[in-house]
């Protein structure tokens, strides 16, 4: 009986070293170190966090992080071009290794795909033509028949403009820049939209042109997402977030919130 039970123990010893093994060689983690390449899924027109400068080069917040992770791995890092309607189902047949896009954290995505801790956390805010200044004070005011909101399609901007604006009209959009034109040019009322990238816009195109109703509508962490079933990765991915963030010394985190989030220089790069 005793060298039964030892035998099982040892069987089941195996099996779970084999389970391990198996898992070991299945995770993301363990392919971008045997690559020696970490691939980022983004779709590169949202500023601050992916855009592409003067030179085609693809550069914001989300490319400086992803070349700080990759060099903490010992790999090189590699951006993925991705149309945003798509680019969860790049990520889960494999075209990339991980989300890089400034990507909210939402119960409906989550079903499909996982997301390390926030990295980021944004809100939406409107934009409005400053010719509803003083008649539109705050953005329910939007919300009455007459009322024309634009928005980029398939992001949390078009799930809360739905939402928020049911009296009105919403149309959307294939991109942010497209959308808010409207509103510049006088085809629509209001733009709405992820809070960095109005403000940065009203440093810009919508100086003078548009009235920024600063109050956010949500609270949206943002986060970087990987396939479901690998817990290696993700607890390396917030690891790494923490340590960033906590490391006073080195203020990584700091440092490119000021450069991407506060200053406002890298426009010159891309204009």
């Amino acid at each position: 009986m005793k060298k039964l039970v030892l035998a099982l123990m040892v069987f089941a010893t195996i099996n779970l070293l084999a389970d391990d093994i198996n898992l070991w060689k299945k995770s993301t983690l363990n392919e971008i170190l045997k690559r020696g390449e970490l691939r980022a899924c983004l779709d590169p027109g949202y500023m601050p966090f992916e855009m592409k400068d003067k030179k085609g080069r693809i550069i914001g917040y989300d490319i400086d992080f992803g070349k700080k992770m990759a060099k903490e791995m010992g790999v090189k890092f590699t951006p993925v071009s991705t149309a945003w309607d798509g680019i969860i189902a790049a990520l889960i047949t494999g075209k990339c290794d991980i989300i890089m896009s400034a990507m909210t954290i939402t119960q409906q995505r989550n079903l499909k795909i996982n997301f390390a801790d926030p990295y980021v956390v944004i809100g939406q805010t409107v934009l409005i033509d400053k010719n509803l200044e003083g008649k539109i004070k705050e953005a329910k005011d939007l919300d009455k028949p007459g009322y024309t909101i634009v928005t980029k399609l398939g992001v949390t901007g078009e799930i809360v403009a739905r939402k928020f604006f049911q009296n009105a009209k919403v149309i959307t959009f294939e991109t942010e820049a497209d959308a808010a034109a409207e509103v510049l040019n006088g085809k629509a009322h209001a733009f709405i939209y992820d809070q960095p990238y109005n403000i940065l816009f009203m440093t810009d195109k919508g100086k003078g042109k548009l009235v920024h109703l600063d109050t956010p509508l949500t609270y949206e962490p943002l986060g970087w997402a990987i396939r479901k079933g690998d817990p290696d990765f993700l607890n390396w991915l917030n690891n790494f977030l923490r340590q960033t963030k906590e490391d006073k010394l080195v203020d990584f985190h700091g440092k490119l919130n000021k450069k991407w989030l506060q200053d406002t220089d890298w426009l010159k790069r891309v204009q």
